[in-house]
């Protein structure tokens, strides 16, 4: 019997996961790199401590990392331009992981800042590299199932790398080993099993003022969203130890607060699409300050009731960067995608570069239990603006809405990518309708 493979019947879907298993290399990369970047945040606070740095030291050395996390988001696309992906990608992994390495070879604090200023630069060149070159390689058929994956393995290897700490120790050598070793074997992947040949990303943009006219919510929103996000991210271990948790329940602690992050990120999304976003995005606020309130009344120095608390912050605070972007979008037309990722990623890094600054201050003059009542501060905040702009202006007609997609805060051109998906699904909506009116009307 002879099998005719050229009649054999096309399907889309075996196009689409060929297209995906391509980019199985790049996804190994980015999971190396997630997993070391979520890693890195709480084992500097954990080492800095206990190399007696002050908490107000502590956090300098926090906001560091995003200055130069605002840098890198705007230097790299020239870079990719000029050298292409894979040099780009291969010089960054040298500097980060060299970096990485002088942070335990020099114990001092002014050189702890110039090098976290220079690996928040480069993750954030390499998360650009990685999300264009995921851009690159996908299209309208699978870029919702690849932002997805993208999704998936970030809460993962986040979560699960916080655990590296207790098994290898906050003080050794080798967990900082670990880290270089790990953005060293990113580039493996990418030289070795990639062939795709990505296009560099065109350039782009911003302006502030035109952002914040567009919806002064998202924009205060991003703001806040940084001030806190990056407050638990990097003063929350500081937090954790010095209520007595050991260094398993610490790694504990964060990992609850990044795995709540993905419980609700959905209902909240598709509330916000029947809804009006800022009803949500209050209710959301709200629920995060109330866990603040719990933490810092209720759980004390109590494990579980710590554990609890921290699921149920991240749980309503880390979709509000997404609520917000998405509220910016629908007040956008679509040649200002971009503009607005850009501008929203900028406003969401000077609170991540203010905020671990200011909360460590308070941590230092009036004990632990102060981070967060600021975080709750500021969530309050919010809520008041949410409320007073609710009143100064109407919402978005649902019809006249885009569709809402969680987002990582990794890079401008992952936003791209969530917005391309965005419009895809709209042109399926406009299409839809269309079908339907003409049925109606034949009817």
């Amino acid at each position: 019997m002879v099998i005719d493979r050229q009649s054999r019947p096309f399907h889309h879907h075996d196009l689409t996961m060929t297209s995906i298993r391509s980019l199985i290399p790049l996804f190994m990369a980015a999971a190396i790199l997630l997993a070391g970047n979520g890693l890195q945040g709480t084992l500097i606070a954990l080492r800095g401590a206990d190399a007696g740095f002050s908490t107000v030291m502590i956090g300098v050395i926090g906001a560091a990392y995003f200055a130069g996390f605002i840098g890198g988001c705007f230097l790299i696309p020239r870079i990719l331009r000029s050298v292409g992906h894979v040099r780009a990608f291969s010089a960054l992994c040298a500097l980060a992981a060299s970096g990485t390495l002088l942070l335990v070879l020099i114990i001092d604090p002014i050189a702890w800042i110039i090098l976290r200023f220079m690996i928040g630069l480069c993750f954030s060149a390499l998360f650009t590299t990685v999300d264009s070159w995921l851009n690159s390689g996908v299209t309208n058929a699978n870029r919702a199932r690849v932002l997805s994956i993208y999704r998936l393995l970030d809460m993962m290897v986040v979560t699960g790398s916080q655990f590296l700490i207790p098994a290898f120790g906050e003080s050794s050598f080798a967990i900082f080993a670990i880290l270089a070793i790990m953005i060293c074997l990113s580039i493996v992947p990418i030289s070795l099993a990639d062939r795709s040949n990505p296009k560099p990303p065109s350039s782009f943009s911003f302006s502030p003022a035109l952002i914040w006219r567009l919806s002064p919510i998202a924009c205060i929103g991003c703001v806040a969203i940084g001030l806190t996000n990056a407050t638990f991210r990097l003063i929350g271990p500081v937090y954790a130890q010095s209520i007595g948790l050991p260094v398993t329940a610490i790694a504990t602690f964060m990992g609850a607060g990044i795995l709540g992050g993905a419980v609700l990120q959905y209902p909240f999304g598709a509330l916000s699409d029947r809804y009006d976003r800022r009803i949500i995005l209050i209710v959301a606020t709200s629920g995060a300050a109330l866990a603040g309130i719990f933490i810092n009344g209720v759980a004390g120095s109590d494990p579980v009731l710590n554990y609890v608390g921290i699921f149920l912050f991240g749980a309503f605070s880390l979709p509000l960067y997404s609520l917000s972007a998405a509220h910016a979008n629908d007040h956008a037309s679509d040649d200002q995608y971009v503009q607005v990722a850009a501008g929203l990623i900028f406003f969401w890094s000077v609170g991540a570069t203010i905020g671990p600054l200011v909360s460590s201050l308070l941590m230092q003059q009036f004990g632990p239990s102060v981070l967060f009542t600021f975080t709750s501060v500021v969530h309050v905040v919010l809520i008041v603006a949410t409320a007073w702009r609710m009143f100064a202006r109407a919402g978005v007609p649902k019809d006249a809405r885009g569709s809402y997609h969680p987002l990582l805060r990794t890079s401008l051109s992952f936003s791209r990518m969530a917005n391309k998906t965005m419009g895809q699904e709209e042109n399926v909506n406009d299409k839809v309708g269309t079908v339907n009116g003409r049925q109606a009307r034949d009817n």
